[in-house]
């Protein structure tokens, strides 16, 4: 498989440890992680012709996209 832009550890790289400590430690910070990265993979797959969706479909990912980037990030500064 290709490499998949904008997963979370090249999003915060300063917060690599942090990310994993979350992951194993905070069930939100996990399940919103796991969003992240399910919606993320489903946008590559639109980028990458695997996946047709309409234009305001992908729009709708990418605000979710941007959206729980957002939270993550609230709880990776808290």
């Amino acid at each position: 498989m290709s490499h998949v832009p904008h997963e979370l550890r090249e999003e915060f790289p300063e917060f690599e440890d942090k990310i994993h400590e979350l992951k194993e430690s905070n069930a939100h910070f996990r399940s919103l992680s796991e969003k992240y990265h399910s919606v993320n993979r489903e946008i590559h797959r639109i980028e990458n012709g695997d996946e047709h969706v309409s234009q305001f479909s992908e729009e709708d990912l990418r605000k979710e996209r941007m959206r729980l980037k957002d939270e993550i990030y609230g709880l990776l500064k808290a």
